[in-house]
């Protein structure tokens, strides 16, 4: 298994090997290649994470991993759906026919997806197995964008938390704002992709093993009581361990991170650092608020304290913003899923938004 979210277009090999079949790796290739596999991966991270903690700071070790732990398994209930309907529309051979449904209606989509995503309650690690769901049935890059973008700003608990610390016109500008971005970002990717940029926007590599010749068994018409037959069956497991496995393994190192800077980078220290006023006080608000950590329940307070200590509204919302939709944890599940172009638009729309948001909330409030 790879880093990777399988494509749609998934296919396997047949027998025998086809030129299509890259050669058979040395022994030293292959020594290499697993001495790779065991280091540079997230689980390095995952392991290593805590057992620093533990050799160099015991008592922080307790907080350290329970919270860590108590992360992941409120995001659990997400992967499972996610890992079970991915498993069930691979099986069926549904995967292409889902992204048709979705062929000549991009606009709405978009649509749906920002307004959608600004009601659902996911935090920026918990919206990644929807999204890694998504890729995998092919829908659009843009509503996928659109949702990426929307999901962690707002959702209806944030929403009065956030009027509760720092008024409602705060509450209801990130709303504004976090559909705003979300169809924004939505339509530029969509635009993009017309030009023929991301044309292949996922990190899709086969599942199944094989080297990816012939075509998939699995394109015909689907069939949704997939168990009824047994190369169904036998697929629909597999998708399940692949996916299972993809997901568990990215979001566990997101959360050791997210563990990571909630322990060691206090957030109160963080928001002191982008106190200020002006053009310039919202951008460094919004570079540092990307890779910092604060909760969006915790934000609201923090910041509505630095506010009465001077800091302005329009540099509070764009680290608010900023923060949401790229902290680190964040980032890592984002490049687990998409290639380096898509990434770097993700923080590109992430940064751009948040600096604009804050300008504008500046110059009404």
């Amino acid at each position: 298994m790879t880093d990777t979210i399988q494509s749609p277009d998934a296919v396997s090999c047949g027998t025998p090997k086809t030129s299509c079949c890259p050669p058979t790796p040395s022994k030293g290739q292959v020594f290499s290649q697993n001495i790779r596999k065991v280091l540079l991966t997230p689980w390095t991270v995952v392991i290593a994470g805590p057992l620093l903690v533990l050799a160099l700071d015991r008592p922080e070790f307790a907080g350290f991993t329970t919270f860590a732990i108590q992360a992941f398994l409120g995001t659990l209930p997400y992967i499972t759906f996610a890992v079970l309907l991915i498993a069930w529309l691979k099986a069926a051979g549904a995967e292409a026919y889902v992204g048709r449904a979705f062929e000549g209606r991009e606009t709405q989509a978009i649509f749906f997806a920002a307004i959608f995503g600004g009601l659902a309650p996911f935090c920026s690690c918990e919206v990644i197995p929807f999204i890694a769901g998504l890729l995998a049935v092919g829908a659009p890059l843009s509503a996928i964008m659109a949702f990426w973008l929307s999901s962690p700003l707002i959702d209806p608990p944030t929403l009065l938390i956030t009027a509760a610390a720092l008024g409602w016109e705060f509450a209801i500008g990130k709303a504004v704002f976090a559909v705003a971005l979300g169809l924004f970002g939505g339509f530029l990717v969509s635009f993009a992709m017309r030009t023929g940029v991301f044309a292949q926007p996922v990190r899709a590599t086969p599942v199944s093993s094989g080297c990816g010749c012939g075509p998939s068994p699995l394109t015909q018409k689907p069939v949704w009581k997939f168990w009824k037959e047994s190369s169904r069956t036998t697929h629909f497991g597999q998708e399940l361990r692949a996916n299972a496995y993809f997901l568990v393994k990215w979001l566990a190192l997101a959360y050791v991170l997210e563990a990571a800077l909630v322990t060691y980078v206090p957030a109160d220290l963080i928001a002191k650092v982008v106190g200020g006023e002006g053009v310039g006080a919202i951008a460094i608000s919004a570079l540092v608020g990307m890779p910092a950590y604060l909760n969006s329940y915790v934000a609201p307070p923090l910041l509505a304290g630095l506010m009465d200590q001077g800091m302005s509204a329009g540099a509070a919302m764009a680290f608010m913003i900023a923060g949401a939709v790229s902290s680190i944890p964040a980032m890592a599940a984002v490049w687990s899923l998409v290639k380096p172009p898509v990434f770097a638009t993700y923080l590109g729309l992430g940064f751009a938004g948040a600096v604009m948001s804050g300008l504008l909330f500046q110059m009404i409030i």
